[in-house]
């Protein structure tokens, strides 16, 4: 039994047009069309689109879901990896609800914050499969050591260090400053410096490479989480420039 391109929109939470762009890009194919032209749907076809959601709510792009797809033909293997992370990201955002209502409460309740309660959940390990990818196993293992070995207020200023920066980069998009002038180069030297004390990563411990920099802040722009951390994709398209003028500094 298949289904029509209207109720596979439908159910999915999509737009019909985006299923026909699908199709164009040889994404997800439907498995037949009728006599009337309408694309229908069956199991496989269906499947196959679930997984192409799942990695864009991941923030993937559609080329590198066609190159997945193609790579893992073992729609049950991969979906059960697609579990896997939905799993951890549920439990981590359980975590993330439980300490943002803890602040609340303590702060209506007039009581004192604690550093080892206000940050669980806020985990940049979650983003280890994606590290593993782009700089191999061992800079995610060495990330996740770091992590784990760090202490609830070393977390914690870590944490306070890394949003304070974010801000500070939002402000500066918000208030139109030159990405190559002293203040957007001012932040890119301390975006530079919070880099070099993240363990496994290209940038750990002295001036990153210029092409890591440059790539890193075209990733901030295509990639809507991490646009999130600056105010949207205008802010992220500020990080970028400024951090690409400061790469220009390394060459």
């Amino acid at each position: 039994m298949d289904r029509s391109i209207t109720e596979v929109a439908r159910l999915a939470g999509i737009s019909s047009r985006a299923l026909r762009h699908y199709d164009r890009i040889g994404l997800v194919a439907p498995s037949r069309i009728g006599s009337n032209g309408y694309r229908h749907y069956d199991e496989a076809a269906l499947v196959r689109l679930q997984r192409v959601l799942l990695l864009r709510e991941l923030g993937v792009g559609l080329g590198e879901i066609a190159r997945l797809l193609d790579e893992s033909t073992d729609a049950p293997a991969a979906l059960r990896r697609h579990l896997d992370h939905l799993r951890r990201e549920r439990s981590r955002l359980d975590r993330q609800i439980v300490s943002v209502q803890t602040t609340i409460d303590t702060l209506t309740e007039g009581g004192a914050l604690m550093a080892e309660t206000m940050f669980d959940g806020f985990d940049p390990t979650r983003y280890e499969e994606e590290v593993a990818e782009r700089w191999g196993a061992a800079a995610a293992e060495e990330g996740r050591d770091w992590w784990a070995a760090m202490s609830p207020d070393a977390r914690a200023a870590w944490q306070e260090r890394l949003a304070a920066l974010n801000a500070d980069w939002s402000a500066g998009a918000a208030a139109g400053l030159d990405p190559a002038g002293p203040e957007a180069q001012e932040l890119a030297r301390r975006h530079v410096a919070w880099l070099a004390g993240i363990p496994g990563t290209p940038g750990a411990g002295s001036d990153p490479d210029p092409d890591y920099l440059s790539g890193l802040g075209e990733l901030y722009v295509a990639d809507e989480r991490f646009a999130a951390n600056y105010g949207g994709p205008t802010g992220a398209a500020f990080v970028r420039d400024a951090l690409a003028a400061h790469a220009a500094t390394l060459e």
